[in-house]
């Protein structure tokens, strides 16, 4: 079987793969809720969050932030080793929220708790662009010499009328420029994107394969948008549903596997898609598929295309930069 340049012969950069490769074993993410919340939910930028959100909607049922932080991790450990009894090393992911909007002595006390738990060997930090600053990353920097540490920032869609219309806070320059100055500190860094937003085309969406690719970007997170119940989207999406182009799971196939071709290989991928519990959704889509069965689908797709991560990496999109306006 064929290799390919990062070094095994999935037909993408697997993040599984990508931490088999770091560690020689598996490693398993612990989600953490440690009661952070946003700028554009407090009032500082904004009130009500993002208009997709809602964050029950993928918080483990251990995640309780009243719960210390050394609990957390272990109802965690508890959990998934009734699942994944393989893994005996572990990243603290601090998910819910906005992880680095808090002072730094705050911040400090929650990782170090974290890190100082048996089997700990990480942290990865969900953030917004807006929430980091140097003192932080100086911070952040000198643990990572000792852990591994990764920055995820929510980005959500490269295009600024589209964080305007979701109630994000930030712009994508905000984002461009918190992606380069983590990754300027030696911080694994790592970004979230959503498909399918109202307003956005297809083409709009393709095109963001190559806006991604010239990000300093350790992984990515790949979801495609789903309407959770009781948020604003849901309320927007009820009055203005052609405004909206949810995928079907063939389409998102079709899509996904042409995102990848204009994909940098270097980039890692950690999901292609997004999984919520199916009493939260407004409409289920694709039935009752689970994210291995996904993952599966999307590689034998690549597999019966005989195409891979980066094939396409760098040529001209096939149409023109200013049917989008990104140029």
């Amino acid at each position: 079987m064929q290799k390919y340049q990062w070094g095994h012969e999935r037909r993408f950069n697997a993040y599984s793969n990508y931490f088999r490769k770091l560690y020689g074993s598996r490693i398993q993410k612990l989600s953490i809720d440690a009661g952070f919340t946003c700028p554009n939910r407090d009032g500082s930028k904004g009130t009500g969050g993002c208009t997709y959100c809602n964050n029950d909607a993928f918080n483990p049922s251990y995640c309780i932030p009243e719960k210390t932080v050394a609990r957390q991790i272990e109802e965690g450990i508890s959990f998934h080793q009734k699942r994944y009894r393989r893994a005996d090393s572990y990243l603290a992911y601090f998910q819910a929220y906005s992880n680095t909007y808090a002072p730094l002595p705050r911040l400090k006390e929650l990782y170090e708790e974290a890190l100082a738990q048996p089997g700990v060997i990480g942290l990865i930090i969900g953030t917004r662009p807006d929430c980091i600053d140097e003192e932080k990353l100086k911070y952040l920097s000198r643990l990572a010499k000792r852990f591994y540490i990764a920055v995820e920032f929510g980005i959500e869609s490269c295009y600024d009328k589209t964080l305007v219309r979701i109630n994000r806070g930030h712009t994508y320059k905000d984002a461009e420029n918190a992606i380069m100055a983590t990754s300027s500190y030696g911080i694994n860094t790592g970004a979230h994107f959503i498909f399918g937003l109202p307003g956005e085309t297809r083409e709009e969406m393709l095109a963001e394969a190559d806006i991604i690719s010239k990000l300093p970007l350790k992984t990515v997170k790949f979801h495609q948008l789903q309407i959770i119940k009781g948020t604003l989207m849901e309320k927007e999406f009820i009055e203005r549903p052609s405004d909206f182009q949810l995928f079907s799971w063939e389409d998102y196939l079709d899509f996904i596997v042409m995102f990848l071709e204009r994909l940098n290989p270097d980039i890692v991928v950690e999901r292609f898609t997004g999984e919520a519990p199916p009493r939260f959704l407004a409409r289920l889509l694709w039935g009752k598929k689970r994210t291995d069965q996904i993952v599966n689908l999307i590689e034998k797709r690549l597999e019966e295309l005989d195409t891979w991560q980066g094939r396409l990496y760098g040529l001209p999109l096939p149409f023109k930069g200013n049917d989008v306006g990104i140029y």
